[in-house]
């Protein structure tokens, strides 16, 4: 499950993921952020809920970072679960993104 949020006094798209991170919702994922066309939108994806991240949300993570670095945003990992964090530094995905 997702959630989107954007609060427009400083231009961050806030997107909450659920308990499981996978291909199940890449489509929701890129509706999520997709439409974004503001420059320097900055989004910060929610992971403390997120128990489960597998290689396709990895992927997803990527295109997202790619979408928003195109109008000169920033895309930060926010809160992430233990879990979560474990799987993001196993694949340096911390050298990639800020994670906070």
């Amino acid at each position: 499950m997702i959630q989107s949020h954007l609060n427009k006094d400083n231009q961050e798209h806030t997107i909450s993921i659920g308990e499981r991170f996978d291909y199940s919702i890449h489509k929701a994922f890129r509706d999520a952020y997709r439409d974004i066309k503001t420059p320097r939108t900055n989004i910060a994806i929610n992971l403390s809920s997120t128990k489960y991240i597998d290689s396709s949300a990895l992927g997803m993570l990527l295109i997202a970072k790619e979408h928003v670095e195109n109008i000169n945003g920033k895309v930060t990992l926010v809160r992430p679960s233990e879990t979560a964090l474990r799987i993001l530094k196993l694949a340096n995905f911390d050298q990639l993104f800020t994670v906070t």
